[in-house]
């Protein structure tokens, strides 16, 4: 039997990364196609890169009550939690239908591995030193832990990692748990920050690159590591009638081709674009816009530019974003989620920053310079390792038939 999707109020939303705190900054940025790129200053030893840090998260303070969760990441996600009146409106929410009927669910690929890293470079008789002899952050679901406990929530509580794709599958899951009627509604989001396990773990791989990351270039070296939080608020639309944006559906597929490297031949991500289409009815002509995952690896535009050449028309839009924020790896579904949230508001397509001489692999498509134009229905697609794909549509409330 055919599963459709239920369409979902997007009631809140906010980002954090590398081009500031919040939704205005993320807009500036994105206006002006200003990078938040910066040479490598972060590593415990020399690695010649170029990162998408986050100011200030080394001066946040969690609240007292939190102290047990303290490290980067809690600290990135608490930052995040406190934009565009985020934290306030999760739990507005939480009163409107009661702490157990709101779902908490939140995707990472490393989670607070950054404290247990540093607690390993200090060991203390072979023990981890007092101050991070702490089992809250040496778990992968330490983000999400101190999230429910920061907004209360007794819902149910998910920790979805699944690489690059992880805070985007977690919009499939908030649907279905809602669709089945076992909440009314989900904060859902991501929070990954930098860490030695990614920035050398990737190196490794000859994945990053010496200079910013160029997506779709005809010279790309590869990525840029940044780290991000974000949070989105989804409710059933009858619940919030008001909301300009809404998630119409989510599409997955699990190709499995290799550990590291995507299908030549895009059949996973295609997969998951038709998961996407059935689901939803939604016909390839109607989608306006794509943000692409557009990594800068050799392998990943390759396929990507095919798969967008041979699916849509030429009255679709495509372009990546990682030049502005880096890839946020596990953040990377939630960020790009508010950003084609930000497209579809303001009626804009962002331009495929830092590329000076576009892949011959690349489409009409490409929006290489910010457009002007209407938008109904955006999508946002993430590829993580192992083939674990995820696209996302977004429309307009107002969009019509």
């Amino acid at each position: 039997m055919r599963v459709t999707t239920l369409p979902l109020a997007v009631s809140a939303y906010t980002a954090t990364s590398a081009l500031g705190r919040g939704l205005d900054a993320h807009l500036d940025a994105l206006d002006t196609q200003r990078s938040g790129l910066r040479i490598n200053d972060f590593s415990s030893a020399p690695l010649p890169c170029w990162i998408g840090s986050v100011d200030g998260v080394e001066d946040v303070t969690l609240p007292t009550a939190y102290a047990k969760w303290d490290c980067r990441n809690n600290r990135l996600a608490w930052l995040g939690l406190n934009q565009d009146d985020f934290l306030i409106k999760a739990h507005a929410a939480r009163e409107r239908y009661g702490a157990t009927r709101v779902a908490l669910l939140l995707g990472t690929s490393t989670a607070s591995i950054g404290a247990t890293e540093e607690g390993y470079r200090r060991l203390e008789d072979e023990r981890l030193p007092a101050d991070l002899h702490r089992t809250s952050i040496h778990t992968p679901h330490s983000l999400t832990a101190f999230v429910a406990a920061a907004l209360d929530i007794k819902g149910p509580c998910l920790t979805i990692s699944t690489a690059c794709s992880s805070s985007a599958k977690v919009f499939a899951s908030a649907e279905r748990l809602i669709r089945l009627g076992l909440v009314d509604a989900a904060i859902v989001g991501g929070v990954d920050s930098l860490c030695d396990s990614t920035l050398f773990g990737f190196n490794a791989l000859e994945l990053v690159s010496s200079e910013p990351c160029r997506p779709f270039d005809a010279a790309r070296r590869g990525i840029s590591i940044g780290e991000a939080a974000g949070f989105a608020l989804l409710e059933r639309i009858e619940s919030q009638t008001a909301a300009p944006l809404q998630l119409l559906g989510c599409g997955e597929s699990s190709d499995a081709h290799h550990m590291s490297t995507p299908d030549p031949s895009g059949l996973g991500a295609e997969l998951g674009l038709r998961n996407l289409f059935d689901r939803t009815g939604l016909d390839v002509a109607q989608v306006d816009y794509i943000n692409l995952h557009g990594t800068a690896s050799q392998k990943n535009d390759a396929m990507e530019a095919g798969l967008v050449s041979r699916m849509f028309s030429l009255g679709t839009r495509v372009s990546s974003t990682k030049h502005l924020t880096g890839h946020t790896l596990g953040a990377a579904g939630i960020v790009e989620a508010v950003i084609t949230l930000l497209a579809l508001r303001g009626g804009f397509v962002p331009g495929n920053a830092g590329v000076r001489e576009p892949d011959s692999a690349c489409s009409a498509h490409f929006a290489w310079r910010n457009e002007t134009r209407p938008l109904r229905v955006a999508l946002s697609h993430s590829f993580g390792f192992g083939g674990s794909n995820a696209c996302l549509a977004f429309a307009r409330a107002d969009r019509g038939v």
